[in-house]
C-alpha cells in the first residue's frame, strides 16, 4: 500500500470517526498514530507520541491558558462578576440604557481578568441578563449586548487568542496584548455609542 492510499484509507476513517460522535481531538490523534504506525513502525509511533504530548504540555506559553480559566472561574464564584456589573451600572446607569452601557463596562472588566470570549459572555449573561428583563428591556437587545460585550474577551488583554497568535507567528505575546488594549477599549466605546 502507498503513502497516498493510506493517508486517504485514514481519511475516511476520520471522516467514520467523527460521525460516530468521539471527539475530534482523539479521532486525529488515533487516525494519526495508527497511520504513522502502519507507514514507518509502531515504536517509532509511540516515541512520536510521546515526544509531542511532552512538547505540547511543556510549552511554558500555553500553560497561561488554564490559569485564565481558573482565574475566570474564581472571579466568577467568588461573586466579582457581580460587583463589577454593580459599580458599573453604579457609573453608568443613569445614562440612556444604562443597563446595557454597564454591561459593556462590566465585559470589558470582566476581560480583563479572565481572557475569554465565551466566559465573559457566559458570566455576564448571568449576571446582566436578569437585571435586564426585570426592568424590560427589550430580549433582542439584552442579549445583543452581552453577546457584543462578551466578544471584548478577544480583545482586552490577557487573551488567550493573542497567546494561541502569538505562539504560531512567533511574536512577542506582550506587544501583541499592548496592541489589544486600544482597540479592546475602542471598541467597548463603540458599542456604548451604539446603545445610545
Amino acid at each position: 500500500m502507498t503513502p497516498t492510499e493510506a493517508g486517504l484509507y485514514g481519511f475516511v476513517i476520520l471522516i467514520a470517526l467523527m460521525f460516530l460522535k468521539i471527539p475530534v481531538g482523539f479521532v486525529m490523534a488515533l487516525v494519526g498514530f495508527g497511520g504513522f504506525a502502519f507507514l514507518v513502525s509502531g515504536d517509532a509511533a509511540l516515541q512520536l507520541m510521546a515526544q509531542d504530548f511532552f512538547s505540547v504540555f511543556g510549552s511554558y506559553n500555553l500553560t497561561v491558558i488554564p490559569l485564565f480559566v481558573l482565574m475566570g472561574q474564581v472571579a466568577h464564584h467568588a461573586g466579582i462578576s457581580g460587583r463589577l456589573f454593580n459599580a458599573a451600572n453604579k457609573f453608568l446607569g443613569h445614562l440612556r440604557g444604562g443597563l446595557a452601557v454597564a454591561t459593556i463596562g462590566a465585559c470589558a472588566g470582566f476581560s480583563a481578568i479572565c481572557g475569554s470570549t465565551s466566559a465573559t459572555a457566559a458570566t455576564m449573561a448571568s449576571v446582566a441578563l436578569p437585571e435586564m428583563k426585570k426592568y424590560n428591556y427589550d430580549p433582542a437587545l439584552a442579549t445583543g449586548v452581552v453577546a457584543a460585550g462578551g466578544s471584548l474577551g478577544i480583545l482586552i488583554p490577557p487573551s488567550t487568542i493573542f497567546i494561541i497568535y502569538g505562539i504560531l507567528t512567533e511574536q512577542s505575546i506582550g506587544k501583541l496584548f499592548l496592541a489589544g488594549v486600544f482597540p479592546g477599549i475602542l471598541m467597548a466605546l463603540l458599542f456604548i455609542v451604539t446603545i445610545f
